[in-house]
């Protein structure tokens, strides 16, 4: 029961503290990491879950949820997960639905953009920096293939997978 109320108490305090899903993902790295998840299932879990449609940030509170504690582990992480944006967007749809014509607030959503690439940055900066994978020819190989067909728009999550078949050759 101490888990289950663990689990709820991170994903609702990771969902109340984050504003979108790449920032919730580097918050539940350094919630999970250590403490749930070790650094190479953190990272299995965020590839595999840009693989999947929907959410990344949902679909890694179901796997840390049922990696810590099964089924149910899984649903009270979700429901902790879900619970602080849907209470937040319906209190935010309301208060724009009010205000949506002044010109100031598209200026704002503008401004957040940069601090959420930002973040993106940092996370993947972590992730390089600490983890297990050193900077080998292998890793660049892979990495500059990947930038080059995400510049050429092939969706992220073909590019992942790709990236992980390629990956499977590579580091036999």
């Amino acid at each position: 029961m101490d888990k289950l109320l663990l689990l709820f108490w991170t994903f609702l305090k990771i969902n109340l503290l984050s504003t979108s899903g790449p920032a919730s993902v580097g918050l539940l790295y350094k919630e999970a990491v250590g403490h749930f998840l070790t650094e190479q299932q953190y990272i299995q879990a965020v590839g595999f879950s840009t693989l999947l449609p929907g959410s990344d940030a949902l679909q890694l509170a179901m796997f840390v949820g049922f990696t810590v504690a099964g089924v149910p582990g899984g649903t009270v992480a979700l429901i902790g997960a879900i619970l602080p944006p849907t209470i937040l967007m319906f209190g935010v749809v309301s208060m724009l639905h009010r205000i949506r014509r002044e010109a100031w607030v598209g200026s704002f959503v503008e401004g957040l953009t940069p601090a959420v690439a930002v973040l993106m940055l940092f996370v993947a900066w972590k992730i390089f920096k600490g983890g297990s994978s050193d900077l080998g020819w292998q890793t660049l190989l892979i990495g500059g293939i990947s930038l080059a067909a995400l510049l050429f728009e092939v969706p992220a999550p073909l590019v992942i997978l790709a990236a992980g078949l390629i990956g499977m050759f590579v580091y036999r």
